[in-house]
C-alpha cells in the first residue's frame, strides 16, 4: 500500500476525490441530526428540551474526539510524507489509546455532573428526569464513539475517505432506521422514549466502529496499531496535543460564540435569537461542502508537507482557496437574491421573515471574506500549526465579532450583531492572510 498518490496525482482531481466522499458523508450527517431532532420533539416539548440542554455536553465530546482526531491525523500523514513509517505506526497507537482515555474520563464525568449541569438550567423535574435518561445512555457509548472517530482519521490519514464515507453512512443510516422503532415502540421493539433515541444513536455509532475494526483486520492500512509500537514518546505524545488542543478548541469556540450573541440578542427580542438560530442552520449547507473540502485537503497538505514538496503545499492550498471562493460566492449570491424564501423555510410569520432577510444580506457579505480563514485555518491544522490555526479561530469566533456585536447593537440596536458578522470575517481575513506565510515555509 503506497500514499504516494498524494504527491503524484494531479491536484484538482486529487482534492475532488478525496472531499466529495466526506461532503456526502456530512451531509448525511446534517441529515441525520435534524431526523433525530424531528423524532424526539414527537414525544413532547419536554423530551425537545432535555436534549437542547444535553446538547452542549455532547458538543464538547464531539469537539474533544473530532480536535483529538485531527491532531492523530496530521501526525500520521507528515511522518508516511516523510517515509517515517515507524513513526506513524506509534502516533497511531499512542493516539488511539489517548482517545480511549479521554473517552473514559468524560463518560465517567459527564454522566456524574450531568444532574447538577441540568439544575443550573431547569426546574422542571420532567425535563431534568428526561435529560437525565437520554445522557445516561448516550454517554455510556463515549468510548465507542470517541473510537470511531480515531479510525475515521487514522483512515483520511491515508487517503481512504472512501472508508470513512460508508462507515459514517451506515452509522447514521441505521441510527434513522431506528429512531422511531424505539423511540415509539414499532414492531418488535417496545416503546422506549427518550431513552429509544440515546439507544439508537449508541447503536448507529457502534455500527461505524464495527464496520471500520473489520476493514482494518480484513483489508490492512500501512499503518499499523500495535502495542509493539507503544512507547511513552514525549515528542510524538507532544505533537499530537500540540494539534489536537488548538483543534478541540476551533470546534468548541462557535458554541460559545451562539450563546454570547443570543445574550446580547436577548435584550432586544425572542425573534432576532430565532433568526440568529435560523441562520446557522442555513449557513451549515454553505460551509458543509467548504468543511468536506477542507477534510479532503488535510492529508493531502501534510503528506506533501512531510515529504518537502513545498511548492505541491502551496499549489494545494491556493485551489482549496479558489474552490472554497466558489462556493462562497454562490452562498452569497442566494442570501442577497432570495433571503426571503430562505428563511421561509423555517417560519410563515412575516416579521420573522423581515427581519431574517435584513439579517441574511447583511451576514452574507462576510462570506467571500471567510474563504481566508476557513481554508488558512485548515490548511494549518494539516500541516502541524494548531497555534496558528488556533489564532484564526479566536479571532473569527471570539476576539473581533463579540466586542463588534455589542458596540454595534449599541448604536443600531439587534440589526449592529448582523453587521458585526461581516466585520469579523474582514478583519480576520486579514489576520490569516498574515498568517499564510507558516503555510509556504
Amino acid at each position: 500500500m503506497n500514499e504516494n498518490f498524494m504527491k503524484t496525482k494531479p491536484v484538482l482531481p486529487l482534492l475532488l476525490s478525496m472531499s466529495l466522499p466526506m461532503m456526502l458523508s456530512m451531509l448525511v450527517n446534517s441529515l441525520y441530526n435534524i431526523i433525530d431532532s424531528f423524532f424526539v420533539a414527537k414525544i413532547s416539548e419536554d423530551a425537545m428540551t432535555a436534549l437542547s440542554l444535553v446538547f452542549p455536553v455532547q458538543n464538547f465530546i464531539n469537539a474533544v474526539s473530532i480536535g483529538f482526531g485531527i491532531g492523530i491525523n496530521a501526525v500520521i500523514a507528515i511522518c508516511m510524507g516523510a517515509n517515517e513509517v515507524k513513526k506513524a505506526h506509534t502516533a497511531a497507537t499512542i493516539g488511539l489509546f489517548l482517545a480511549i482515555c479521554h473517552a473514559i474520563v468524560l463518560t465517567v464525568g459527564s454522566i456524574f455532573l450531568m444532574p447538577s449541569f441540568l439544575k443550573m438550567f431547569t426546574t422542571s423535574q420532567s425535563v431534568l428526569s428526561l435529560g437525565i435518561q437520554y445522557s445516561n445512555i448516550a454517554f455510556c457509548f463515549t468510548i465507542v464513539s470517541m473510537t470511531g472517530i480515531s479510525f475515521e482519521k487514522i483512515f483520511q490519514s491515508v487517503g481512504k475517505m472512501t472508508v470513512t464515507m460508508i462507515s459514517m453512512c451506515c452509522g447514521c443510516i441505521t441510527n434513522i432506521i431506528l429512531d422511531p422503532f424505539m423511540i415509539f415502540g414499532l414492531g418488535p421493539f417496545p416503546a422506549m422514549g427518550i431513552k429509544g433515541a440515546a439507544l439508537a444513536t449508541g447503536i448507529g455509532q457502534t455500527v461505524t466502529l464495527v464496520i471500520y475494526l473489520l476493514i482494518f483486520i480484513l483489508r490492512p492500512l500501512s499503518v499499523h496499531i500495535h502495542p509493539k509500537y507503544w512507547k511513552a514518546d514525549k515528542k510524538t505524545i507532544g505533537k499530537l496535543y500540540a494539534i489536537g488542543i488548538p483543534a478541540t478548541l476551533n470546534m468548541a469556540l462557535p458554541s460559545l460564540l451562539i450563546s454570547l450573541l443570543n445574550a446580547i440578542l436577548a435584550a432586544y427580542s425572542e425573534v432576532y435569537i430565532l433568526v440568529l438560530g435560523i441562520y446557522y442552520k442555513l449557513q451549515t449547507f454553505l460551509y458543509l461542502p467548504a468543511n468536506g473540502i477542507i477534510q479532503g485537503m488535510r492529508p493531502v497538505i501534510g503528506f506533501n508537507y512531510g515529504a518537502k514538496e513545498h511548492k505541491r503545499v502551496q499549489q494545494i492550498y491556493r485551489i482549496v482557496l479558489i474552490m472554497n471562493g466558489m462556493i462562497m460566492l454562490f452562498g452569497t449570491v442566494i442570501c442577497l437574491v432570495i433571503p426571503d424564501r430562505l428563511i421561509g423555510l423555517f417560519t410563515t410569520n412575516p416579521d420573522t421573515i423581515r427581519i431574517g432577510q435584513t439579517a441574511l444580506r447583511i451576514i452574507s457579505l462576510g462570506f467571500l471574506f471567510s474563504t481566508f480563514s476557513i481554508t488558512a485555518s485548515g490548511a494549518l491544522e494539516g500541516l502541524g500549526k494548531g497555534i496558528q490555526s488556533l489564532i484564526i479561530s479566536l479571532c473569527r469566533y471570539l476576539l473581533f465579532i463579540i466586542p463588534a456585536a455589542f458596540i454595534l447593537s449599541h448604536l443600531f440596536g439587534a440589526v449592529g450583531v448582523w453587521h458585526a458578522f461581516w466585520i469579523a470575517e474582514l478583519f480576520t481575513a486579514f489576520v490569516a492572510i498574515a498568517l499564510r506565510h507558516a503555510i509556504h515555509e
